[in-house]
């Protein structure tokens, strides 16, 4: 599934990253604590969540999470939105609950990350 793909999917909006939406994703983690994600999350996926801060993105940039999808609607301020920008992360927003959000990827054939 393409970032792309997962807009569409989700109804999503993209607010950057534009270059990026044919790249592929190897899998989905939702996380709203930044150290499951730094536990679950992998190289080329995408991370969904519900917090909007500047340490997501830095979260992200140190895994190399291609693609960050802020929850219930929650949209990044200029700052964060910038910060994605300088890394490469790129950034959408969607109205579905993390959990429904998440269903919705795995769903339509997004693997989940593993725990090993």
């Amino acid at each position: 599934m393409t970032i792309a793909e997962t807009v569409a999917v989700l109804g999503g909006t993209l607010i950057c990253g534009e270059e990026n939406l044919d790249k592929p994703l190897t899998s989905g983690c939702g996380a709203d604590l930044m150290s499951d994600a730094l536990a679950f999350a992998k190289h080329g996926s995408i991370l969904l969540t519900g917090m909007v801060n500047q340490h997501v993105i830095r979260t992200a940039e140190m895994l190399d999470v291609l693609c960050i999808c802020f929850v219930r609607g929650k949209k990044p301020t200029e700052d964060i939105c910038e910060l994605a920008r300088q890394t490469g992360v790129t950034l959408m927003t969607c109205e579905h609950t993390l959990y429904e959000a998440c269903g919705r990827l795995y769903e339509n054939g997004l693997p989940p990350c593993s725990r090993l």
